[in-house]
């Protein structure tokens, strides 16, 4: 059972920038789609970004589009999400989400079997 730890989550000014990752207690995240999802208060929980780590495939949101960037390092211990330019908006728990994964695209409407705890977010407006 892959169980799935978030972090990096944080207080930030608007316009500047936080870094999230996303591992793999005791696997690695090799042959998986990762994506990240946020749920700010009083709203749906929102896909924001996926990766194939096999792939390399990934695809994001509109809102985040330019702004945000997810990769993963060598070994696919982890996933990251590089968040730059972030807004008010921005707000929410970010949770990242896994299921095994073969294919070099990472498509919208993935059902994901794991997610690991979330991460807070915080931008002042």
């Amino acid at each position: 059972q892959l169980q799935l730890v978030a972090s990096g989550g944080g207080l930030v000014q608007p316009g500047g920038s936080l870094t999230l990752s996303c591992g793999g207690s005791g696997s690695t995240l090799d042959y998986y789609a990762v994506g990240w999802f946020r749920q700010a208060p009083g709203k749906e929980r929102e896909g924001i970004s996926c990766i194939s780590t096999n792939g390399g495939g990934t695809n994001y949101a509109d809102s985040v589009k330019g702004r945000f960037t997810t990769s993963t390092d060598p070994g696919k211990t982890t996933v990251y999400l590089q968040m730059n330019g972030l807004k008010p908006e921005d707000i929410g728990v970010y949770f990242c989400a896994a299921l095994q994964w073969y294919a070099y695209a990472c498509p919208t409407g993935l059902t994901f079997d794991y997610w690991g705890r979330g991460t807070q977010v915080t931008v002042p407006s």
